[in-house]
């Protein structure tokens, strides 16, 4: 699968791939070295949290690479009277809750900030809509809900904020 990318989230990705590679590897790898000069590996807890670390370094810079690798690149444009990537959206759902969400992509969701992806159910619904639409939000076959568009606030969206 293809993961549909902007040129903002692979610029993204390369500064944190050239981060980890050459600044947090050789950080990593100097403490793996001092920890074991500490003797016996078997109960040397240092050691084994440094190769941990290195690890998970390791695991995120291949991530970064296949992420990167495997890109489409998509435009990150909207007209400025729809919803587009990027861009802060109040919307009122079911009549009753204000809800506002930022609307990114798969790279940058955090749902817990309110970053929500394009491919998510809510994502798909509001992406290139305009103020004042309704939109049904389909969750799976058997649930949906209607959300309205109230505002929306063009490019707010930047560095995981909202």
């Amino acid at each position: 699968m293809y993961n549909e990318l902007t040129q903002k989230d692979i610029d993204k990705m390369n500064e944190e791939l050239d981060y980890r590679v050459l600044v947090l590897r050789p950080q990593i790898l100097e403490e793996v070295k001092f920890a074991r000069s500490h003797g016996d590996l078997s109960e040397n807890a240092e050691y084994h949290a440094a190769k941990r670390e290195r690890g998970r370094n390791e695991s995120r810079i291949r991530y970064l690479k296949n992420m990167i690798k495997t890109a489409t690149v998509i435009s990150d444009e909207s007209c400025e009277d729809e919803v587009g990537l990027y861009d802060k959206v109040t919307l009122l759902i079911a009549g009753s809750k204000e809800m506002t969400v930022g609307l990114v992509t798969t790279f940058g969701h955090d749902t817990l900030s309110g970053l929500i992806s394009k491919e998510s159910p809510l994502g798909k619904a509001i992406l290139g809509k305009k103020i004042g639409e309704d939109v049904t939000v389909k969750v799976n076959a058997d649930m949906s809900y209607v959300a309205k568009i109230l505002s929306i606030d063009k490019g707010a969206v930047e560095n995981k904020e909202l």
